[in-house]
């Protein structure tokens, strides 16, 4: 962190930064720890073209959950942009490793997210990101047309744009949404995490735990567990927790495979043609 850096933080918090350090921040954004006499923060800062447009929507994404009062997020306390850069501000919140009770709490206070009421469309008031790629929320009413047409159209073509999909390989939209509407069937809307894999929850040392990094918008609450199981599962208590309140749905294995077919097609234009074989596993097994 350079020292200009360091002071325009200083004005910005209204405190003297006593110590810094780098820590893990993910692809795009340098991430530090900043110690001050009064508190401690993580503050994220990138020069990308759209750092702060995604750091805007990470900001009010947490804000969203936060006004469930359901489960915890890190406290947003400023961004803006210096020098070129752009910058987030977040409560730290330092961590431990999940025990069993840690991950039925979070089953708990995930089921209690996704119950918490809200106003019955799908999408969000605003666009945000998965990853580093645009995610669209626009709002529908029908939660199988939102499904296809903001989730996995826009990431087919993008595949089909890299060259990582053939034209062939990409079910006609109609397919898609017939397939799609028989599948999932009424939905009762949910407030979404969006992007919960293991790195995208903490538990600090008091077994509290909070969400970070959200691409929060109204869905399925399947799409969150379905990515919990993507790479490698959360526990068998947090699932325990979870579905005593949430009870899973009697196609649960196929919702998991639709709803992951989506992050897999982001990792497949993230990271390239390593997710291919999944990607058309799951095309072939309901699509083609």
């Amino acid at each position: 962190m350079h020292s200009s850096f360091q002071k325009h933080l200083e004005d910005q918090l209204s405190e003297e930064i006593k110590q810094k350090s780098h820590v893990s921040g993910g692809d795009i954004s340098n991430a530090y720890k900043i110690d001050t006499a009064k508190s401690t923060y993580f503050v994220k800062s990138s020069s990308d073209d759209q750092a702060l447009k995604m750091y805007e929507a990470e900001a009010k994404g947490l804000q969203q959950i936060a006004a469930t009062k359901t489960i915890a997020t890190p406290k947003v306390i400023t961004k803006g942009e210096f020098e070129g850069s752009d910058y987030l501000v977040l409560e730290f919140i330092a961590s431990k490793r999940p025990n069993l009770q840690d991950f039925e709490r979070l089953g708990v206070q995930l089921a209690s997210l996704h119950q918490a009421k809200n106003d019955a469309v799908f999408g969000n008031d605003h666009d945000n990101f998965i990853g580093s790629l645009p995610q669209c929320n626009k709002r529908h009413q029908n939660w199988a047309e939102y499904y296809v047409q903001e989730r996995l159209v826009p990431q087919l073509h993008m595949a089909e744009q890299k060259s990582l999909l053939t034209i062939a390989q990409i079910p006609e939209t109609e397919i898609l949404l017939n397939r799609c509407r028989q599948l999932l069937g009424e939905v009762p809307p949910s407030l979404l995490h969006g992007d919960l894999w293991g790195g995208n929850y903490l538990i600090t040392t008091d077994g509290t735990p909070y969400l970070i990094d959200p691409a929060v918008y109204v869905g399925h609450s399947e799409v969150d567990i379905a990515m919990t199981k993507l790479f490698g599962g959360f526990g068998e208590s947090f699932y325990k927790a979870y579905h005593e309140i949430i009870p899973p749905n009697e196609n649960q294995s196929e919702l998991t495979d639709i709803y992951q077919l989506y992050y897999l097609l982001v990792h497949l234009n993230l990271f390239g043609s390593s997710y291919l074989g999944s990607v058309l596993r799951i095309l072939k097994k309901y699509f083609y």
